[in-house]
């Protein structure tokens, strides 16, 4: 008989910081992969859910609750110091106004943009390219961008939070039609002040959990 595989739930936490989309990781600090850098997870004991397990580490690094999370994949041989591992992976679109990062020196927590990683731990750099695509195809059809956005925010906000995850620009024209045509926003009577133009006018969407269209 072979020994019980490790499970462990990771999670691929994004939020958009100065307009560029951005990945949270954790220094190592012990064996294996020490002194790189890696997602934030941890070897699930049974006790709860896989879905809570996740949604507790998320807490733990971002303390942000009510966010967007979604189980990505499940997958094995992520940790080759270990025959055999399972890994469930998460991905979580956080608002980076509402989070409180750990202030641990041992594995400290710190964002990363995504375009700028270095080689990760456990081959982490693909599991978050795989959340990638994922969070960018699901932009065609949901609401998922509530999550890295706060209540209310301008036209340009949200168009930089798509742009951000899809990197790539938008004609904001087109982008502005489709956004107000799918019904997943709405204008309210709020306006700010931006500089020296003129007020922009604020919107908000119309549910924050998840709509498909």
């Amino acid at each position: 008989m072979g020994s019980q595989p490790l499970v462990a739930t990771i999670v691929v936490i994004f939020s958009t910081v100065d307009g560029v989309l951005q990945v949270l990781l954790v220094h190592r600090s012990s064996q294996p992969e020490q002194e790189k850098w890696a997602l934030p997870g941890g070897r699930w004991g049974g006790s709860e859910s896989l879905d809570e397990a996740a949604s507790r580490k998320l807490v733990e690094e971002t303390g942000a609750r009510g966010v967007y999370l979604e189980q990505l994949f499940t997958t094995s041989g992520l940790d080759p110091s270990r025959e055999a591992t399972v890994a469930v992976a998460y991905f979580a679109l956080v608002d980076a106004a509402r989070v409180r990062l750990r202030r641990e020196e041992a594995w400290l927590p710190k964002w990363h943009r995504v375009d700028e990683l270095p080689p990760l731990a456990f081959d982490n750099n693909l599991v978050i390219e795989q959340a990638v695509a994922r969070v960018g195809a699901k932009l065609e059809y949901t609401n998922i961008a509530y999550g890295l956005l706060p209540e209310q925010f301008t036209l340009r906000e949200l168009q930089t939070t798509y742009e951000a995850i899809l990197r790539q620009p938008l004609d904001r024209r087109n982008f502005r039609k489709r956004m107000l045509s799918t019904g997943l926003i709405a204008p309210t009577a709020e306006r700010r002040h931006e500089g020296a133009h003129r007020p922009a006018l604020l919107y908000r969407f119309t549910a924050r959990e998840p709509v498909f269209l």
